[in-house]
């Protein structure tokens, strides 16, 4: 009996050593691989683009460079460009890849569809849906290969998704919406159906698409209240400035309006509601994606992602960096508390974006050196972006037709957007401009 107690005390010894945690050795909270390994180009499907041609679907892999992990968690990065431009390569979807696969984890940016005309909110809703159906086929991607071959070593309990700012918007919807019925007000069941369906085919049709969380930056959803007790964890971080995709909840406006959503806070509020496990940073005074063009606000936002992704791997909160651990101001600004009670406004309209508009004519189209813009409405100021919502040129006037000099801008495709004296606003025009 001696014997029998002292193998069982020396086996639950041998457990207790044994039994740690996916952050041991810092390994997921801090920097623990001085590289990391790229693999471009992964077709990891196709599906129908918004014109009725075949779009061929790409990722980048990245993984930590000589990484013997053989369950490895997974994040599935999405691009921002307003669903009509951007791309795998974006400066903040390379940072975060290579920033949390020498932190461990495996990444894969990848590329959507892109595209929708005219700019309207049905069309924007559409190409929502599409991408939304390729951010699927990519986690389906990775389900089928831990089930064949294995090459990617993902533990396929622990893949999370997310994006900046239309990508934000892509795994929002992904993550939170989960019937054709919710988006009868933009999209009838029929529509979606004749798409895919919210599932897909945009590649490894019949694997599974289930995420564990979900990380927003500057994103939005339609409809807050989508969000439900049993969801899977979010991590939001947004400026309270950000003209583009609301804070709160308004229309989002990357050079033309489109669609009215629920901004961070809006979800904020909601999961707090329902006590859905959420966490939220907010950047006072900062504009859309912020942490593109400043470092610091950069290395908060990975902080603060990391501190997210180890709490939902399971890991004591002893085993972040204290020094720099920006959970514990998450929720310093606006509010300090959750209250429980989710903003109770509801939008009066139908949830697209209403727009006073009027007619002109653009010409030429495509244009060379100029651009002749004609109303009978008195024209006080035009506005030029590019297809991701940069602004690139506006002038005030105070005429019915207009000349503008193309000269200082570079060919490729533009949105126009044409305000009268009565603060009234055009349909977004798409030009060509070749030279």
């Amino acid at each position: 009996m001696k014997q029998i107690l002292l193998s069982t005390l020396f086996l639950s010894i041998c457990n207790l050593f044994s039994a740690q945690t996916p952050c041991d050795d810092g390994r997921y909270s801090s920097t623990v691989f001085s590289d990391f390994t790229k693999i471009s180009n992964i077709t990891y499907g196709s599906n129908t683009s918004w014109t009725g041609g075949s779009t061929t679907l790409k990722m980048d892999f990245y993984e930590p460079e000589g990484d013997t992990e053989t369950e490895r968690p997974l994040l599935v990065w999405v691009h921002g460009g307003s669903f009509i431009g951007g791309s795998k390569t974006d400066p903040d979807m390379v940072e975060f890849s290579e920033r949390f696969s020498k932190m461990g984890y495996a990444c894969a940016s990848i590329d959507y569809r892109l595209g929708f005309f005219p700019f309207d909110s049905a069309n924007a809703v559409k190409a929502v849906v599409r991408a939304v159906q390729d951010l699927r086929g990519a986690v389906r991607y990775f389900y089928k290969d831990k089930q064949t071959v294995n090459q990617y070593k993902i533990d396929t309990n622990k893949i999370f998704i997310g994006g900046s700012s239309a990508g934000a918007i892509t795994a929002l919807h992904m993550a939170y919406l989960d019937d054709a019925c919710k988006i009868s007000d933009y999209l009838n069941e029929s529509t979606i159906s004749s798409m895919g369906g919210l599932e897909g085919t945009s590649g490894s049709t019949g694997y599974s698409s289930d995420i564990q969380g979900v990380v927003n930056g500057c994103g939005a959803l339609a409809r807050y209240s989508w969000i439900e007790i049993d969801d899977v964890p979010l991590c939001s971080i947004h400026g309270t400035a950000d003209d583009v995709v609301k804070y709160n909840r308004g229309v989002v406006d990357p050079g033309t309006p489109l669609m009215y959503l629920d901004g961070s806070r809006m979800l904020h509020e909601r999961a707090c509601a329902i006590g859905l496990e959420e966490y939220f940073y907010t950047f006072p005074g900062a504009g859309h994606v912020p942490y593109i063009s400043n470092a610091s606000i950069m290395n908060t936002t990975v902080d603060f992602i990391r501190d997210f992704l180890v709490k939902q791997m399971g890991c004591d909160e002893a085993e972040l960096q204290p020094e720099n651990d920006p959970m514990e101001t998450a929720f310093l600004y606006p509010i300090n508390d959750c209250d429980g009670n989710p903003i109770d406004d509801e939008c009066t309209s139908s949830g697209i974006a209403e727009n006073n508009t009027f007619d002109l004519e653009i010409y030429p189209n495509p244009a060379q050196n100029e651009l002749t813009i004609k109303s009978d409405n008195l024209l006080d100021k035009i506005e030029i972006y590019n297809l991701v919502g940069q602004l690139i040129y506006t002038k005030n006037y105070t005429l019915n037709e207009i000349k503008v000099n193309l000269s200082n801008i570079e060919s490729g495709s533009y949105i126009v957007r044409v305000f009268d004296n009565q603060n009234r606003t055009s349909k977004a025009h798409l030009i060509e401009i070749n030279k």
